[in-house]
């Protein structure tokens, strides 16, 4: 073994027994396979669109939880371990080759676990000025580039982003660095819209106070009036009719939320048709077809590294727990998710990470 040695090591894992049942446990780490390294994880950051699904029971049963990745391909069925941001330090590997690996930080797409083996090819560096809280924002920060790639911004456009979580936020602030004619943030609770006051924003407003601008100017304009583009990330099967509702002729919606098994309920009668209006699927774990030619995972990365590191995602950070808290942690996600936005867990004896 290259790294520091351990006997009997325990690892605690997060567990959504059934619907609104979450356990940590502590049990055994596995033995490694072979080129294998050891990652103890030092914080982990829950998705709280995705993994809501699961707390719920919502998200369709039997299905892969994300063909993509590994530690991922398992069916959806209770009891299952879920997440995808953990940020660690690889304190061993099974092999001399890997030995490298052995004290860099890393970005791992796993499920929340305390420590984990896993495979080199699961790891993603983080680069030195990018800090642990930062860093677990990876996953987000990838769907929201994602979007902007598929949204397609052009310069003088109107674009509306719909719903202020995580993947909200950083999805306008991506596009308030774009030359847009007007950047709207729409997002029903208050303090969310609080946390977005910092972004260049032309306009911060409730949907149904914007929606009925909207209208009001229709009857001056004609029915073809609205905005150029909508990018609906709120996870609200209501919010993709709003997002409808507010496009102009042709306008583009790009549909970000992945609803699960909640029924989606869309009114696509004569407006719908008649104003042409384009609903585009879009979905991370996939480069754009649009873009593979040039376009691979290597290169998105790099991308999301340097987003992070100009937007410092990790002053949105508003609750740390430890893993033994987990049930008090969705239990609030669940409930009051208008006092949250990201919460992490923190595996770490000593509190927060001081790694920058």
């Amino acid at each position: 073994m290259w790294g520091r040695m351990n006997s009997n090591l325990r690892q605690q894992r997060i567990i959504f027994q059934a619907p609104y049942q979450v356990e940590t446990i502590t049990e055994e780490l596995p033995h490694p396979q072979a080129n294998q390294v050891r990652v103890r994880v030092l914080l982990s950051g829950i998705s709280p669109g995705t993994e809501l699904l699961v707390y719920r029971g919502q998200f369709p049963p039997g299905v892969p939880l994300d063909e993509n990745i590994t530690t991922l391909a398992q069916t959806a069925n209770y009891p299952l371990a879920y997440g995808y941001a953990l940020v660690g330090i690889v304190e061993a590997s099974v092999s001399p080759f890997l030995a490298e690996w052995v004290g860099r930080r890393v970005f791992v797409f796993a499920a929340h676990q305390s420590v984990l083996w896993c495979d080199v090819a699961q790891l993603i560096p983080i680069p030195n000025e990018i800090s642990d809280e930062d860093a677990v924002f990876f996953p987000n920060m990838e769907t929201a580039i994602n979007l902007v790639q598929d949204l397609q911004p052009l310069i003088g456009e109107e674009v509306v982003v719909q719903g202020l979580g995580v993947v909200g936020l950083l999805t306008a602030a991506l596009l308030a660095q774009f030359p847009l004619g007007r950047l709207i943030a729409l997002e029903p609770a208050e303090q969310r819209r609080n946390f977005a006051s910092v972004l260049l924003l032309d306009k911060l407003l409730p949907p149904n106070e914007f929606l009925s601008r909207i209208a009001q100017e229709r009857v001056q304009l004609g029915s073809a009036y609205g905005v150029d583009a909508v990018v609906e990330c709120s996870g609200s099967p209501a919010a993709l009719q709003q997002s409808i509702d507010m496009a102009g002729y042709a306008g583009r919606v790009v549909v970000g939320s992945w609803y699960g098994n909640k029924v989606v309920t869309l009114d696509l009668g004569t407006r719908f048709h008649r104003q042409r209006i384009q609903l585009i699927s879009s979905q991370v774990s996939h480069i754009s077809p649009k873009l593979m030619a040039r376009w691979d995972k290597k290169r998105l990365q790099t991308i999301v590294w340097q987003q992070i590191e100009r937007i410092r995602p990790a002053k949105w950070i508003t609750q740390r727990f430890k893993p033994d808290d987990a049930e008090k942690a969705y239990r609030l996600l669940d409930q009051d998710p208008q006092d949250t936005l990201q919460i992490v867990f923190d595996y770490q004896v000593g509190g927060k990470s001081n790694h920058v």
